[in-house]
């Protein structure tokens, strides 16, 4: 994959969204309003899509970012489940999405059956292709506990919604960088099932950013409307 602006960009709001989560969970010491299922979905995401790091090399950013995503994933999972003070502050009842049950097995088959009808039942059958198509369709959705936990507390911390709008900015980055290479990088290859999972993904933010602006324009405390106060 080229680097161009866009992709750059993308790559540092998503690097500096988990930058701002670890540093929240540092200082803070607490992990309310955060989901911890979240971060286990991304955690899947990563794990299935960059199995290349066995396989192929392409460059020394790409592995070095591809290691940072799995291992600060990772650790942070590892200070909401299991580091004091922060375990004891994380809200398990808020943080209830059934995430395995709604979001990992759909995403399973969908993959399956979208891998079946690009290639088939040939006999070369590609278990990290398919493993990789998954991931695709996983992270457009693995945001939604999170979003649920923001809506149940209300109440949005700073850095919290810091984050959250750097995950946005990342995936809406990515799309311009689609759009850029489509223009100018010859024999570009279209990927629908990327280009529909990322629209479908920054659309799950649309709602936040509008929230998070305001609040920022009204320089008062960020705060979510319950689903009957939307006007």
């Amino acid at each position: 994959m080229s680097m161009n602006i866009f992709r750059l960009a993308g790559d540092m709001s998503h690097l500096f969204s988990i930058i701002v989560l670890l540093l929240r969970l540092r200082v803070a010491k607490n992990a309310q309003g955060i989901s911890v299922r979240t971060h286990e979905l991304f955690l899947v995401v990563f794990l299935t899509r960059y199995l290349d790091l066995f396989t192929s090399f392409y460059s020394i950013y790409n592995s070095v970012m591809k290691v940072v995503y799995i291992s600060a994933t990772a650790a942070i999972i590892y200070m909401i489940r299991f580091q004091e003070p922060i375990k004891s502050t994380y809200d398990k009842a808020q943080d209830s999405f059934l995430h395995w049950k709604y979001l990992v097995a759909p995403c399973s088959i969908l993959a399956l059956l979208t891998y079946v009808l690009s290639h088939g039942f040939s006999k070369s059958f590609k278990f990290i292709e398919l493993l990789w198509t998954f991931s695709i369709f996983l992270e457009a959705v693995a945001i939604l506990p999170q979003l649920v936990v923001l809506q149940r507390y209300r109440e949005v911390e700073n850095l919290t919604g810091n984050y959250i709008f750097f995950m946005g900015a990342y995936r809406a980055l990515y799309i311009l960088n689609w759009i850029y290479r489509s223009h100018t990088e010859k024999n570009y290859q279209h990927h629908w099932v990327v280009y529909f999972c990322g629209v479908l993904q920054t659309l799950l933010y649309v709602d936040f950013f509008y929230y998070y602006f305001l609040s920022k324009k009204k320089g008062g405390k960020f705060t979510l409307p319950t689903t009957g106060n939307k006007k």
